[in-house]
């Protein structure tokens, strides 16, 4: 399938999506949103790819935000369908069984911070800048951003950033930690790569375990947490990557997990 704003390619069990609309700093349209969902759709479906990278297009945005031209001409229930498609799009990344790691490469606004803040991992370009301005429009965030960057961050320091609508550097952005790593721009895609490579190479039942018990025992109280994970450890221990993980280790020699959650 041909992607009007998206670029897409996999090799070696890591999938790369590209935001491309570099003359709109790559800004979230109607269109690009609905592209954006049915790639998830295909890479949720397709059990070679381990781990998930987005970056933007050119050198100057990640993802800049919501398409001005587009929201001016919103009333309140075109406002409320454009919010609903974009949280739609972005739960969808964030419930993706394999690790999404983000890339940013230069500004990451409005949608793209909550495009961001919906990855597992944010790895950024030393000029990279993030921010939730929806404030100075007279809006909030609508992509989910009120709600996941203060769970992220803590509630006082996602109030100052989205009350005074402020852009913060990746080096402020690594401190309050929103941001894994920051590198410069022409070692950020080869940082990026070396951890995706990494994870590419566990087994993909212990990481859809791991990343799903992670962020479902956000909403629960410790004890019930543990108790999940107790569930998801011992399905891990029936999975076939179990058996070749611990008899690998005994044998002293790498693991060779399979692609497949069933193999």
């Amino acid at each position: 399938m041909e992607w009007k704003h998206l670029l897409f390619e996999s090799a070696e069990g890591i999938a790369t999506v590209t935001f491309n609309r570099p003359k709109a700093l790559n800004a979230l349209n109607a269109e690009l949103l609905k592209e954006f969902s049915a790639l998830l759709d295909r890479i949720s479906e397709d059990a070679s790819i381990r781990v998930l990278v987005l970056t933007g297009a050119g050198e100057k945005a990640f993802v800049a935000g919501a398409d001005i031209t587009e929201l001016a001409k919103c009333n309140a229930l075109q406002g409320k369908w454009f919010a609903s498609q974009g949280q739609a799009a972005i739960n969808k990344l964030q419930a993706l069984d394999i690790p999404v790691i983000a890339a940013v490469n230069g500004y990451a606004l409005g949608g793209g911070s909550e495009i961001a803040l919906a990855c597992d991992m944010i790895y950024a370009s030393e000029n990279a800048m993030f921010g939730l301005p929806e404030i100075t429009l007279g809006l909030i965030p609508g992509f989910g951003g009120t709600q996941r960057l203060s769970r992220l961050v803590g509630i006082n320091i996602a109030k100052e950033m989205i009350f005074t609508g402020k852009m913060i550097s990746a080096a402020e952005a690594k401190e309050i930690g929103m941001v894994n790593k920051v590198v410069s721009p022409a070692e950020l895609m080869n940082e990026v790569k070396k951890t995706a490579k990494t994870i590419a190479q566990k087994g993909r039942v212990a990481l859809r375990a791991a990343k799903q018990v992670i962020n479902a025992g956000l909403g629960v109280d410790l004890a019930t947490g543990c108790r999940m994970e107790i569930d998801a450890f011992a399905l891990c221990m029936a999975s076939p990557d179990a058996k070749e993980g611990t008899t690998a280790f005994l044998e002293k020699r790498k693991a060779v997990f399979q692609a497949g959650l069933l193999d």
